[in-house]
């Protein structure tokens, strides 16, 4: 085997032993945000010294973490927007997120580390791709006019918060739930009467991955 092939095979091999912790990690932290980063080498079954040589604290795998998951956002988002009809557009990207189960992260890591420029950045990213699929919708007269898209996060972790039984059950209530919403995010539903209050302001959910003081 050539060297550049080796150096090939270890990449390969390195970037497969990430996503083994990385998956621990949201496994281990969702459930219990508290936990040591050792239960999450245990989980992953990686020593705690390799664990470390990668990531050198938990704020730092958190970091990581909650990165892959915007990551996660904006393909899920950009392959959405894709789609032709505004309403299945909305709907697959609806969709698509809830069951990836990005917002769990927020849920239950939003606060305890320092969001970095690249953060910021690809948040941005996803913010504006989600603005992009509604606007597109409710332009087409599918999706209620009185919808923001700052709503949506809030739907999205209700719908993570979701935690009785198995991981199918888990699956399979939130998406009854999910039905159950976007059937009052339809234009039609607004016969009903307008939202009440206000969205939240994109500075309010941003506020929530601020670090405490």
């Amino acid at each position: 085997m050539t060297e550049p092939a080796v150096l090939n095979g270890r990449r390969a091999q390195a970037a497969r032993n990430n996503g083994v912790i990385l998956a621990a990690a949201r496994d281990v932290f969702v459930a219990d945000p508290d936990a040591p980063i050792s239960a999450v080498a245990r989980s992953a079954g990686v020593g705690i010294s390799a664990l470390y040589r990668r990531y050198p604290s938990k704020e730092a795998l958190l970091a990581t973490l909650c990165l892959d998951g915007l990551g996660q956002f904006v393909t899920i988002a950009r392959a959405a927007g894709e789609v032709a009809d505004p309403w299945d557009s909305f709907v697959t990207f609806v969709r698509g997120i809830v069951e990836a189960d990005v917002h769990s992260l927020t849920v239950y890591l939003a606060g305890r580390f320092t969001p970095t420029p690249e953060h910021r950045d690809l948040a941005a990213q996803a913010s504006a791709l989600a603005d992009g699929i509604l606007r597109r919708a409710q332009r087409a007269g599918v999706v209620r006019a009185d919808l923001e898209s700052t709503d949506l996060p809030m739907i999205y972790e209700q719908l993570a918060a979701i935690r009785l039984g198995d991981p199918d059950q888990i699956r399979e209530l939130r998406a009854r739930f999910l039905d159950i919403h976007l059937a009052g995010l339809r234009a039609a539903a607004t016969s009903y009467g307008n939202l009440t209050g206000t969205a939240p302001t994109p500075a309010e959910l941003g506020a929530r991955w601020n670090r405490p003081a």
